[in-house]
Parts: C-alpha cells; structure tokens; sequence
C-alpha cells in the first residue's frame, strides 16, 4: 500500500462515571487524514485544513505518533500527512485524539499492519502527551477500536470493547466557550470521600453491565457523576440548564464530553434523540452563545478506510 485516506471519529469520554476510563466513538463527525509514501525519509505533514495546528511533526499529535511508529519499525521510505480537522480543538470530544489515533492507523497501514489496536492506542497515547500534557487512553482507544470501550488498566495497558445497544444515540451541544484542559483538570478534587467513590464505582458497574444486556433503564441509572460533574460544570455556562432540559425530554442521561465544554446525552431511538436535541436547541438559543448541535449514531467501527491504493 503506497497511500490511504481514513476518517478518524470524534470521541465522547468519561461518559461521566467513567472518569479517564470510558469513552466512546461518534459516527458522523471526525478528522479526515491521509497518509501517502515518499522516497525521501523521515515524517512531513504537508496540509492542514480545519483548524491552526503546528506542522512541526514535534509539536503535533499525529506527528509524533508517526514518528515513534517509524522509530520503533524502521523503514527505507518516508510518509506524508495531511490533516483535515472536521471539527473544532478544545472542544472536549477529543480533537488530538482523532489525529493521534488517526495518525497510528494510517502509518500503521503504510507500514503493513505491524502493531496491533492495543500497540496502536500506546502510540496514539503519546500524541495525547505531546499535545494535552497527559498521555491518557480514554479517547483513543474509542477511536482506535470503536464502540464504547473500558480503559481497565494503564500499567500494564488493558482496553476492554464494550457492546453497543443498538437503540442508543447521541445528542451533544458544543457551546462556543474555551475550556483549557489544565482548567479542568486543576478544579478536580485531590481527596474523594469512600461513600463518594464506592457510589461512582457501582455506577461504572452499573453503565457496563446495562451496555452488556441492552438494559436502558440500568444505563440511565447509572449516567451519574458525583465527584468530577459537581466541579467541572462551574466552567461550563448553562450546563444544570442543558442537562435538565435533555433529560425531561426523554435522555437516558447527560453529562460532561471529556473536560468540556461540550455536554453530551444519551438516548434511546431516533425520536427520543431528535426530541433531546430540539430541547437543548432551544434551552441554548436563549442564552445569546453560538453553539454547535451533533445528533448521531455510536460508531462501532472505529476509523474507517476511505480510499486506498
């Protein structure tokens, strides 16, 4: 293979219970990257579209996860990038995820599929670092293997996939707000209470075993955060607004997308979703913020092939 096109997903993570450890991949809205075989060596991303990012392969999260693939699996030809990013950085649905996971597919391909999904998350990790300052797993392995997934361990690395009812969709509203991921990250308490922990951990049993026997009801039981939630919503304007809105119209639940600000809800059907959608819509219309709105399926693929040769 001398080149191939791929679209990487966006990614929902923490699914709030599940902080750092579950996420989940959207099916309509992502990065769409190619990767393309040269004889000069080393690494070039010669395109970015979408966004300002850095084209210095040292700086940016598909560059570095190339260049620790190629360090790792040498080879006698070189590969260009180009990136076009189908949605916006800080949005909290995992922007440098999308590249980075997208980036470990790709040259992955290039190279004939050497690394497996779990070696391919690793790599993307190191994106995560490169870019966000903590190499953490949550949102790419959700794009790297689709689906929802379970992050069970960080030493030694172990992504659980997760099924997927096949009811169950995705509103999620992206007010036009920044949230620095070190913001999000300094309000997050340095103590939790036992009683406090042992009711999130139950959560994240609960949310598993939902997805595991298509129980809705237990799902929406169990979309519940009650130590990062209480603390990170202060940053996000009119998310107690959000939330109660989506949920008297039918969401299973709803919560924080990453560290922010987008706020996401889980539905089950295409009604329920379009009726969450039309509700948030109109709850945020009125606070005078430019907002984006997704409406989707789970992607249970991961990132797909668009062309290849």
């Amino acid at each position: 293979m001398n080149y191939i096109k791929i679209f990487a997903p966006a990614t929902v993570a923490n699914v709030s219970c599940g902080f750092d450890s579950l996420g989940f991949a959207i099916d309509n809205v992502g990065d769409t990257m190619t990767f393309e075989k040269t004889k000069e060596k080393g690494v070039r991303i010669t395109a970015i579209t979408g966004a300002e990012l850095p084209f210095d392969v040292t700086k940016n999260a598909a560059g570095v996860v190339a260049l620790a693939m190629l360090k790792k699996h040498p080879v006698d030809f070189g590969i260009t990038i180009s990136i076009h990013k189908g949605y916006a950085p800080g949005s909290g649905l995992g922007s440098s995820a999308a590249s980075a996971g997208g980036a470990a597919f790709g040259v992955n391909a290039l190279l004939g599929n050497p690394f497996s999904n779990l070696a391919l998350t690793q790599f993307a990790m190191l994106g995560e670092e490169a870019t966000c300052g903590s190499p953490i797993a949550d949102n790419v392995s959700a794009a790297i293997y689709g689906g929802f997934v379970l992050v069970r361990s960080y030493t030694p690395l172990d992504i659980v996939s997760l099924p997927v009812p096949s009811e169950l969709r995705l509103v999620a509203i992206h007010p036009q707000v920044e949230v620095k991921t070190k913001d999000a990250r300094d309000v997050l308490p340095k103590e939790i209470p036992l009683k406090s922990a042992v009711t999130q951990w139950a959560n994240v049993g609960g949310l598993i075993s939902g997805l595991y026997s298509d129980n809705y009801e237990l799902i929406s039981n169990s979309l519940t955060d009650i130590i990062v939630e209480p603390v990170r919503k202060k940053l996000i304007p009119h998310f107690d607004s959000v939330k109660k809105a989506a949920i008297e119209a039918g969401a299973l639940g709803a919560g924080i997308s990453g560290s922010g600000p987008t706020i996401f809800a889980l539905c089950r059907g295409n009604e329920v979703a379009k009726e969450v959608y039309k509700a948030i819509k109109e709850t945020y219309q009125e606070t005078g913020i430019d907002f984006h709105m997704i409406q989707s399926e789970i992607n249970t693929q991961g990132i797909q092939i668009l062309e290849q040769n």
